[in-house]
């Protein structure tokens, strides 16, 4: 029912609200990310988190190399605990999302940026709103590799 009137609402073109936009983010992710995953739980190799967020992210690569940027694909320690940032122990996740600055609007949205889903659908939609700017004090790290991967073939056959 919440694909019929995100779609109805996209043809008539009413206003696209952030619950809108999050909504599709999960049904998006849903649809794109459930299968590889479930073909990959039926071999004999568990997916990593890297070959996770490379199918995640596969329509917003600079995301992946922001996140071994960031984290080294890592969303929790050896202890099974939420990776913290070194600098700004509020960063959390695998894409280190500051709490202070988004955990209420992620909540909102119904995000838990505590959990790998919630991180990387909460990034999704932050890139999507400012791009890669949340993330310009890991630039030096990845800035070379995005503005690369904005010149690819593909990529600008896809703009």
């Amino acid at each position: 029912m919440t694909g019929i009137a995100l779609l109805t609402s996209s043809i008539v073109g009413a206003t696209t609200t952030d619950a809108d936009i999050a909504k599709d983010i999960q049904i998006k992710t849903l649809a794109t990310v459930t299968t590889p995953i479930v073909a990959a739980a039926t071999t004999t190799q568990a997916m990593t988190l890297e070959a996770y967020l490379r199918v995640y992210f596969a329509d917003t690569p600079a995301l992946v190399e922001i996140a071994k940027c960031e984290s080294t694909f890592m969303h929790y320690d050896k202890k099974g605990r939420v990776v913290r940032g070194m600098v700004d122990p509020t960063d959390v996740g695998v894409m280190q999302i500051n709490e202070r600055y988004h955990d209420d609007q992620a909540t909102k949205l119904g995000f838990d940026i505590r959990t790998v889903e919630g991180n990387l659908a909460y990034a999704k939609y932050l890139y999507g709103k400012q791009g890669s700017t949340p993330w310009n004090a890991s630039k030096p790290c990845w800035g070379k590799k995005v503005a690369a991967l904005s010149q690819h073939p593909l990529a600008i056959a896809n703009k």
